[in-house]
């Protein structure tokens, strides 16, 4: 049986999308068997869904090129962009 429209209840519920919802691997039999919003809280209560963290965006690259600039590195002509004369 599918768990998509608990995922979805999940999602509204904890006000998140439905890809960061986690189920419990081990629960799913007491998952499938919620069709309420109250059983679904329960559920989230006891830890059998749970809220998975959001994924940031990575600024380490972007710190190593500022320090490369820093230094005077990445002015060839390949990284300029814009008319030769501006």
């Amino acid at each position: 049986m599918s768990l998509k429209s608990q995922r979805r209840l999940a999602a509204e519920i904890l006000k998140i999308g439905e890809n960061r919802v986690w189920i419990d691997p081990e629960r799913i039999e007491d998952v499938q068997m919620a069709i309420t919003r109250e059983e679904i809280k329960k559920l989230i209560h006891e830890g059998a869904i749970k809220k998975l963290k959001e994924k940031g965006v990575s600024r380490a690259r972007a710190r190593v090129i500022r320090e490369k600039k820093k230094k005077g590195l990445r002015r060839g002509p390949g990284s300029r962009s814009g008319a030769m004369h501006a």
